[in-house]
């Protein structure tokens, strides 16, 4: 497809807009391909742009005010404003391609992650032991899931039967590939509940009505959770729970870091003592 000729076509029903496809989202990629965008760059835009295509809803189309309203949707829904300006990036950068800017959302808002409420792991344990005896497993195994694997919340859905099964799923975070690895404590809970609600294969977490679950449902189990169990709601969140399984990690690189540090400064003044320089004197003095 001849960009300036799609431009023609866009500009006389200028008040419609422009159809995204997966064509369209196709061309794209190959044309900043061409360019020499790093793969990291490729990647970030390849999947920023079909989770937009998957978000839209109809015939798929960007008029005037739909990225504005792209992008509240999502932060309402619970997205970090770290990836809605990514996705809304992405989109701008396909519509500067297209010659149709006058569609795009230019500005960005400021990532508010220092806004973040903190959750320790007193208060993670909490919400397990709250989930549990309220009955829902659901949920327990959810708030387990994002505080044992730092999964990111869009990436719920590729938690398959097949992928629990196999131990590990790789997901794509801004743009990044990762692998996530099921604890095998975890990976027993996980395959349990799915044999229990007859879950053969796909997603494990579904809705009542058989669909994988949205972020509207994520998060506002987890904050009625967070309501039972006496802690703020603003922590019922998936990313204060990733959060903490990276502060959790840190603390512990840190304490071997520390233990590696003091096990060499062991170990040398042992050889010291064994093979040091010094003078009889010294030897004498330490007889």
């Amino acid at each position: 497809m001849n960009p300036r000729r799609y431009k023609e076509t866009a500009v006389r029903g200028a008040e419609t807009g422009v159809i995204l496809t997966q064509e369209l989202i196709d061309e794209f990629i190959t044309s900043i391909q061409a360019k020499g965008y790093v793969k990291g760059t490729v990647d970030r835009y390849q999947t920023s742009l079909e989770q937009l295509y998957d978000s839209l809803s109809g015939e798929k189309r960007i008029g005037r005010g739909t990225l504005a309203a792209c992008r509240k949707q999502m932060l309402e829904d619970g997205y970090a404003v770290r990836t809605a300006n990514l996705r809304i990036s992405a989109a701008n950068s396909l519509l500067g391609y297209l010659g149709l800017r006058e569609y795009q959302l230019t500005d960005q808002i400021k990532p508010e992650d220092e806004n973040l409420p903190e959750i320790t792991r007193s208060e993670y344990l909490q919400l397990l032991r709250t989930a549990r005896n309220l009955g829902r497993e659901r949920v327990y195994l959810l708030v387990k899931l994002f505080a044992s694997t730092g999964l990111p919340l869009q990436e719920l859905s590729k938690v398959t039967v097949e992928s629990v099964t196999e131990g590990k799923l790789t997901a794509i975070s801004c743009g990044t590939e990762q692998e996530i690895r099921f604890p095998d404590f975890l990976q027993e809970e996980l395959l349990a509940y799915a044999k229990k609600n007859g879950y053969l294969h796909g997603p494990i977490f579904l809705t009542r009505d058989g669909k994988p679950m949205s972020r509207t449902n994520v998060t506002t189990g987890m904050r009625q959770l967070c309501e039972a169990a006496g802690l703020l709601e603003e922590k019922g969140n998936p990313r204060c729970l990733k959060r903490l399984y990276q502060v959790t990690r840190e603390e512990i690189s840190n304490n071997v870091a520390k233990l590696i540090e003091q096990e060499q400064i062991r170990l040398l003044e042992q050889e010291q003592e064994v093979i040091g320089w010094m003078d009889e004197s010294s030897v004498r003095k330490r007889a």
